[in-house]
């Protein structure tokens, strides 16, 4: 496994992580630069879940602040974790209504882009979702999922995941709005999801969903999109390891991006 840059930072007695200056003027700056970016562009539950959270905007947050408004919302709690955890723990977390959070903040030198999922893609990609009752819930449904499934059916629910949580789009009546936490954490990925010509969009299919490959290194090449969040409570009914299974018997669709070189 791929040696982690960047380690947790430890927490004291009261839960708080001890921020620098140096870090504070970071999470300051990305918020900043963040809030500009999508206004307009994220729906309106996560703008609605940003006002309930109230994060601070010159300094880092405190994640027991954070996770007084989870449990009055959803119940769900943020978990303080290494940099790189398991997907066994990973899933468990998840079906137990924890989100694992990782305790570091980029460096200055990775502000616009930082491979590793930070505090910052955490907290301010996903916290304000996981006050809408929708996409905790089947957030937690797909923990439990996981951590039944074998390695190789893990494979095919990290898609649906990935172009969820982290990378999904609602195109509704009014309009196109975002509420992955890759792509609201991200400026670049932001603009060229709501405004590009380039990528795909194409209304979410569990199967087609499922055979999608992806990178993450890159701008994604296709989004999919729900008409609204609460179609993630019909995600829920469906048999999704069975979806699995017909993924897999139908095969992977040809990559939309180059393959990397070794």
């Amino acid at each position: 496994m791929k040696q982690h840059q960047y380690e947790s930072k430890p927490l004291d007695s009261k839960g708080h992580v001890h921020w620098t200056d140096e870090e504070n003027e970071v999470w300051s700056k990305l918020v900043a630069r963040q809030l500009d970016c999508i206004n307009g562009k994220a729906c309106r539950e996560y703008f609605e879940g940003l006002e309930l959270l109230d994060l601070p905007k010159n300094r880092a947050p405190q994640i027991p602040v954070i996770n007084r408004v989870l449990a009055e919302t959803t119940g769900w709690r943020l978990e303080p974790v290494p940099a790189l955890i398991d997907f066994d723990h990973f899933f468990a977390l998840l079906a137990s209504k924890r989100f694992p959070v990782a305790t570091f903040l980029r460096t200055p030198k990775d502000f616009d882009y930082l491979q590793e999922p930070d505090f910052f893609h955490e907290i301010f990609g996903h916290c304000a979702m996981l006050t809408h009752p929708a996409f905790a819930s089947f957030t937690q449904h797909y923990g439990k999922l996981g951590v039944k499934a074998s390695k190789a059916e893990r494979v095919y629910l990290a898609r649906l995941y990935w172009f969820t949580v982290e990378f999904g789009l609602i195109q509704s009546g009014d309009g196109l709005s975002i509420y992955g936490g890759g792509i609201l954490s991200s400026p670049a990925e932001t603009e060229y999801s709501f405004n590009s010509n380039e990528p795909i969009r194409k209304k979410l299919d569990v199967i087609d969903v499922m055979r999608t490959p992806y990178r993450i290194d890159i701008l994604q090449p296709i989004y999919f999109y729900l008409n609204t969040l609460d179609e993630l409570y019909e995600l829920e009914k469906l048999d999704l390891l069975e979806c699995v299974s017909r993924a897999k018997a139908l095969g992977l669709h040809a990559p939309l991006y180059p393959q990397k070189i070794a």
